[in-house]
């Protein structure tokens, strides 16, 4: 039997307090309240809350049994993040510390633990507190690091020898053949007649290409290199995925069996400036992702995490996201394997740089980002400098000799916002905010150069804002990626940033949210967000239309004369109700370096008057034409009063695991069905069956929108989330099923 790895998030014991002796085995547990990982050491409201809020001690308590058949077997438990420092205890004794909250650790506590019907104790000490001596503190950080064991737990068993780690590189891919090499790192005692077999199995389930090597005198690290003809390439327009089976075999008994799948594929920045992707030039357009979540901070489980993946590609349209400032969630990185979303992935960090000791952990972080993620065929550089940061020639020589000696099939990059800084790394890149506000970037000074930063604190939009400065905040990002589109030399840009995010009290509106998003912190788009998904190509992702405006008495003194439409079709025509208008081409006079240039209609030339369109009840349309044929269209109308309530859920069915939960979004919408933007209303709810509310009661919706998540319990079933509120008669309700975990 090789390894076996088990979900180990369920049916812990928490209390939000520093108590002694806690780690004990007949320590009074009668206080204690049950939960699943992952876990907020604390919920919130979405906005007006501090950083103290969050800074405690907490303790954590699982009991658990280990089969006999488990006896002579390592046993490791494997930790994917714990906010800030956590001290692991096992039946009464301390085992080990890990200081930094955005890495992976597993500790070895075979020693500790009984088999049969003894029930072991897992006690784990979660200090939460501001440590100025660990990255990314020391300074004023402009995000909130929470709390809790806000990550996956695993327990992993293990024969006495087995693999520790498997690196999968692609050394070459030219003319349809890949040079693969596969190094395998072995531990532990010495067997006789061992051997390698590795495997690389397509999504059929067919073996393309394999290798067998013997093992000889026990050697810690095998390499092998193998060759496939006419792979399935990795691309972000078709991110195909190969299974890899590493087995090491001894007297025909297999002692381990380490899998994961990756994808074929080169990256690489040329000397032309350029970002090359299986040899092939790729300009990257891209946001910035905090893993922020309302309410609960980091602590969201796999589904949630995945899905931010699913927004970011499909619903902004990107082709790569920046991990800032700090290693993300595997879940959501092995969403974006998946689906074709690059990443640019980053240690902890921002601005400030410690002494040895801080610097000892930085350098800790790198390593275990690394080895935890350089299978990822989605990341393409590492980020090995702390973010806006000033130079340490000696730290960061350092940091980039680590990236390179740990994976040599990835450039490294290291964000600054100054233009003079050393460049030790691969990848100049640069937070360039200097003209944003003229809808400008600077000029690369450095070959392989990227911008991954724009925009964010230079105009801060609510969801809720005026019309004209929704207008303003989307056509500054369309400006600012037509330019990066039209310099040739620059790889790339990414926008600040994707979400609104939970800043700290030194940052933000005072509310303790940085309002730099495209998207609210709900995930929910403003103007912005739209222009985004409309630079996806619409042959793969599907063509789009959407009027940045809206139909309110202001119409016309904030939208201006010019209505602008986001398309990626290649002309869009204008209806007012169904009578036609004008047929557009994209301009190309202020955009002339997008994919899909914004489409701009002359209100005066349109006869486009508000209140003729409102005494008349009319409508405005924009229809998408490719090849002269609809492909999508968008309606604005002039709005009524609150009618209904809209609750709509991402998912129809959760796991009953105590944890799993989805986003339920709540809308206020008029007789036509339209979202009333300035509707910020309060909704109250009632939920029934097996589950639980995450998120404020009552909620008040912000630009006529807002969300809560609905958690399982660990009982299968049903759940009913009821909303109403006094603006409107009617309430409504969602119904979400639970399905049992089977472990």
């Amino acid at each position: 039997m090789g390894r076996e790895i088990l979900n180990f998030n369920v049916d812990w014991l928490y209390i939000p307090e520093d108590l002694n002796d806690a780690y004990k085995f007949d320590f009074d547990e009668s206080n204690f309240e049950v939960v699943s990982l992952p876990h907020a050491n604390k919920i919130f409201p979405h906005h007006y809350f501090k950083e103290e809020d969050y800074r405690f001690v907490s303790w954590y308590r699982k009991h658990f049994k280990l089969d006999s058949k488990y006896e002579g077997k390592k046993v490791y438990i494997h930790f994917e993040g714990v906010m800030t420092v956590a001290k692991v205890y096992v039946n009464g004794e301390f085992v080990r510390e890990h200081k930094g909250g955005y890495t992976p650790f597993e500790f070895d506590i075979t020693e500790y633990v009984k088999y049969g019907d003894f029930e072991n104790l897992i006690a784990v000490q979660v200090d939460s507190r501001e440590h100025k001596d660990i990255p990314p503190e020391g300074h004023l950080v402009d995000y909130m690091l929470f709390g809790g064991i806000y990550r996956n737990v695993w327990l992993k068993i293990l024969n006495e020898t087995y693999i520790q780690d498997v690196y999968f590189v692609v050394d070459k891919l030219q003319d349809s053949v890949a040079e693969i090499s596969i190094t395998t790192t072995i531990e532990g005692k010495e067997v006789r007649n061992a051997k390698i077999l590795t495997e690389v199995i397509n999504k059929e389930g067919a073996v393309c290409s394999s290798s067998v090597t013997d093992v000889k005198d026990m050697q810690k690290e095998i390499v092998q290199r193998i060759k496939m003809e006419n792979p399935l390439t990795w691309h972000p327009d078709h991110p195909y995925l190969y299974n890899v089976s590493v087995k090491l075999i001894a007297e025909n008994e297999i002692l381990d069996n380490y899998t994961f799948r990756t994808g074929i594929r080169t990256v690489h920045f040329g000397d032309d400036g350029k970002f090359y992707i299986n040899g092939e030039p790729l300009k990257l357009r891209g946001l910035n992702r905090h893993q922020t979540f309302p309410y609960v901070g980091g602590a969201m489980p796999d589904r949630v995490q995945r899905k931010d993946a699913d927004i970011l590609k499909y619903e902004l349209g990107l082709n790569y996201v920046r991990t800032s400032h700090y290693p993300q969630a595997v879940s959501f990185l092995d969403r974006c394997d998946e689906i074709g979303l690059l990443v640019f992935e980053e240690i902890p960090g921002w601005q400030h740089i410690g002494d040895e000791n801080w610097k000892n952990i930085a350098k800790e972080n790198l390593r275990e980002m690394i080895l935890r993620d350089r299978n990822h065929p989605c990341i393409f550089m590492w980020g090995v400098r702390i973010n806006e940061s000033l130079d340490d020639h000696d730290f960061y020589k350092e940091m980039n000799e680590i990236a390179h000696k740990l994976d040599r099939s990835r450039p490294t990059g290291g964000v600054r916002y100054l233009r003079d800084s050393e460049k030790l790394e691969d990848v100049f890149t640069y937070n360039d905010f200097i003209y944003n506000l003229e809808g400008k970037i600077q000029l690369p000074n450095h070959r392989k150069y990227m911008v991954t930063e724009y925009m964010g604190h230079m105009y801060p939009t609510k969801s809720y804002d005026n019309l004209n400065r929704l207008i303003t905040h989307a056509r500054l990002h369309a400006l600012i990626q037509d330019k990066q589109y039209g310099i040739p030399n620059m790889a790339g840009a990414s926008g600040w940033c994707a979400f609104d995010y939970n800043t700290t009290s030194a940052f933000g509106s005072g509310d303790n949210i940085c309002y730099h998003g495209v998207c609210d912190i709900f995930r929910l788009p403003k103007f912005a967000a739209h222009f985004y998904r409309s630079q996806a190509d619409p042959h793969l992702y599907g063509p789009y239309v959407f009027i940045a405006s809206y139909l309110i008495p202001s119409f016309e003194e904030e939208n201006g004369d010019k209505l602008l439409v986001f398309s990626n079709c290649e002309e869009v025509e204008l209806y007012i109700n169904d009578k036609f208008v004008k047929r557009q081409m994209p301009n190309r006079v202020d955009f002339p370096s997008l994919p899909h240039p914004p489409f701009e209609f002359s209100m005066k030339e349109c006869g486009i008057n508000y209140m003729e369109v409102r005494v008349n009840n009319a409508s405005i349309t924009a229809v998408g034409l490719i090849d002269g044929k609809e492909v999508a269209r968008h309606t604005l109308r002039p709005y009524g009063k609150p009618h209904k309530l809209v609750l709509s859920c991402d998912d129809e069915e959760i796991m009953a695991d105590g944890s799993d939960c989805t986003r339920v979004v709540i809308s206020v919408v008029d007789e036509n069905g339209s979202i009333l933007p300035y509707a910020n209303i309060p909704v109250s709810f009632e939920i029934e069956g097996e589950g639980k509310l995450i998120g404020e009661n009552p909620l008040v919706l912000e630009a006529g929108r807002g969300a809560v998540y609905i958690k399982s319990t660990r009982k299968p079933g049903e759940i009913i989330l009821k909303a109403k509120s006094h603006y409107v008669l009617e309430e409504s309700n969602v119904s979400i099923k639970t399905k049992s975990i089977g472990y």
